[in-house]
Parts: C-alpha cells; sequence; structure tokens
C-alpha cells in the first residue's frame, strides 16, 4: 500500500475492529503465476490488533477484503473488489464481504459495485489532503 493508501484502511479497520492483517499474500509466486497482495484483511471478531499473514488463521472465520484507492472510485479498484472475493475463496472463511476504500465516488460505477455485494466507503474529506501533498512532493 501506500503512504496515501494505508492510512485510509487505518482509519476504517478503527472504524470496523478486528485483527487487521495488511497486504494479505493471497495467491504466492510460483510457476506461470505472479504474486497477489490484497490491501488488507480484516477479521471482525478478532483482538483489535495488527497482525501478519503467518499470525492468523482465517478458516472458517468472517473476514473483510479491503481495497483501497486514493483517488476517485475506478474500474481497476473494482475488479480488485470484486476478484479478491475469488481468491480468498481457497482459504475457507467462513463468509467474505469486500470493501472499497476511495476519496471520491462516481455515479455511474457505484451501482455495478452494489450489483456484486461489494461496499463502498467513501472518505471524501481526506481528498484534499492527499492531493495538496501530492502537489507538495513533485516540488
Amino acid at each position: 500500500m501506500s503512504k496515501w493508501e494505508t492510512p485510509l484502511t487505518e482509519r476504517y479497520w478503527q472504524e470496523v475492529g478486528g485483527t487487521l492483517i495488511p497486504e494479505f499474500p493471497a495467491v504466492l509466486r510460483g510457476p506461470g503465476k505472479a504474486r497477489r497482495l490484497l490491501d488488507a484483511i480484516i477479521v471482525p471478531d478478532g483482538p483489535f490488533e495488527r497482525r501478519h499473514a503467518t499470525q492468523v488463521d482465517i478458516q472458517g472465520k468472517d473476514v473483510i477484503v479491503v481495497q483501497t484507492k486514493a483517488r476517485r472510485l475506478g474500474m481497476p479498484v473494482m475488479g480488485q473488489a470484486l476478484f479478491s472475493i475469488r481468491l480468498m475463496e481457497p482459504f475457507r472463511p467462513a463468509s467474505i464481504r469486500s470493501v472499497v476504500i476511495c476519496t471520491k465516488g462516481d455515479a455511474a460505477l457505484e451501482p455495478l459495485l452494489a450489483e456484486h455485494g461489494i461496499e463502498l466507503v467513501v472518505y471524501d474529506d481526506a481528498q484534499q489532503h492527499y492531493a495538496a501533498d501530492a502537489r507538495s512532493s513533485r516540488g
């Protein structure tokens, strides 16, 4: 995750609680396949703590898959949220919720997320902060 996306993911985690597993390795690198990291997994019924993926067994537990972009909702993050659900199935959680976090919604795309049961969280108050920070870092 980036320096702009991590605070958004952590903000959401603060709101829902549970165990945060950042950069969850849904697919390990191997012959013919690249490593796929999900921005985060949250086990909402777990203790409020940050853990590494190797420290938590998610089999049989409810999980929230989080994909975060510090910008407007777009099709790339929507695809990540949709297919993250499928990538999590081999871990055999009891249930999988998929959440997209961004800084601005999109009226044309939001209904498509809803059709697939993917939740959208918009932190629009963060958008100006990240845009200003990006401009200042460019010099």
